[in-house]
C-alpha cells in the first residue's frame, strides 16, 4: 500500500495523527489519568498536544517522527533515519520518483518531567499539570522489608531495533483514529520505516493499531528505573501508571520481550 503523495513534504519525515487515549464510557477517571500519563510520557519520537474529549473518547493530537521507508536521503543516522535530530534537506522518493528538498523535521525539546524533589508533570484531571507526588506511605501495620534491586536492571530484554534494557518502557502500541475508508491515513502509517513504526492493522472500525519505538521520558538517569516509582497521587493512588506495574502474563499469541525477568519461566525457555 503506497501513499498517494503528490510531492515531497513533511509527511516524508513525520505524521500528524490523532490518538485515542481512553474510552470514557469504559474507563474510570483515575485510569484515564494513568493511561494518559503513560502515553504522553513516550516522547522520544512523539510530540503531544493537550488531551481533549470528543464523544466518548479522550483524544490527543500527536506528531510521530518516523520517516517514510521510501525516502532516500543523503545520509542516515542509524536510528530510523531521524532520531529526533531532523534529516538531510535533499531527498528522493523511491515510490514516486520525486526528488528535491524536504522540510527538516527537528524534535522539540523534551518536556520537563520533574520540577523539585516531589513535584512532577503528569496528567491529572485530564490535563498535564505539575502535581505534588510524595513518596507513598507504607500501609498501616506493614512489616519492614529489605528492598531488592530493580529486577529489570541488567535484563537482556531489547526492542526491535536491538537496543537493550527497559524494552517495555521504549516501545508501545498506539490507537490511531482513522475512520473506515481513510485509505490514505492507513497507507501513510504502513509506509513508515520499520521497526520504529510497524505492525499496522485495523483493530476497530475507526481505529488503526500499530507499534512505535519511542522511549518514555519518565525513565530515570540509569535508563531503567522510573522516576514515578514509589510515589503517590493526591488521591493516594500510585503515581506510576498501572499499565507499567502489571506483571507480564503472556498468552500463547503474545510477544514478550526476549529476556524479560518478570515473564513466566516457561516462556523464557522458548
Amino acid at each position: 500500500m503506497i501513499p498517494a503523495c503528490r510531492a515531497l513534504g513533511t509527511q516524508c519525515q513525520q505524521l500528524a495523527v490523532t490518538l485515542r487515549v481512553a474510552d470514557l464510557s469504559d474507563d474510570e477517571p483515575a485510569f484515564q489519568d494513568a493511561i494518559a500519563t503513560w502515553l504522553l510520557g513516550h516522547s522520544e519520537r512523539m510530540s503531544f498536544g493537550e488531551p481533549y474529549v470528543e464523544g466518548d473518547w479522550l483524544l490527543v493530537d500527536t506528531r510521530i517522527r518516523v520517516p517514510c521507508r521510501y525516502l532516500e536521503a543523503g545520509s542516515h543516522d542509524g536510528n530510523g533515519g531521524q532520531g529526533g535530530q531532523g534529516g538531510p534537506s535533499y531527498a528522493r522518493c523511491h515510490a514516486h520518483g520525486f526528488e528535491g528538498h524536504v522540510p527538516v523535521v527537528r524534535a522539540p525539546a523534551q518536556p520537563a518531567r520533574r520540577f523539585g524533589p516531589n513535584q512532577f508533570a503528569v496528567v491529572h484531571d485530564a490535563r498535564v499539570r505539575r502535581v505534588e507526588l510524595p513518596p507513598a506511605a507504607a500501609a498501616p501495620g506493614a512489616l519492614p522489608v529489605l528492598q531488592g534491586d530493580n529486577p529489570c536492571a541488567g535484563a537482556p530484554c531489547r526492542t526491535a531495533d536491538n537496543r537493550r534494557g527497559a524494552a517495555c518502557c521504549r516501545d508501545l502500541t498506539i490507537d490511531v483514529v482513522a475512520p473506515p475508508g481513510d485509505d490514505e491515513a492507513e497507507a501513510l502509517l504502513r509506509s513508515r520505516r520499520s521497526p520504529y513504526l510497524c505492525k499496522v492493522h485495523r483493530a476497530e472500525p475507526a481505529i488503526l493499531e500499530c507499534e512505535v519505538i519511542s522511549a518514555c521520558g519518565y525513565l530515570d538517569a540509569d535508563g531503567v528505573g522510573c522516576i514515578l516509582h514509589g510515589r503517590a497521587r493526591p488521591d493516594g493512588e500510585p503515581a506510576k501508571p498501572s499499565i507499567c506495574s502489571d506483571w507480564p502474563n503472556p498468552g500463547p499469541d503474545d510477544d514478550t520481550h526476549p529476556g524479560c525477568r518478570l515473564a513466566p519461566a516457561e516462556r523464557l525457555s522458548r
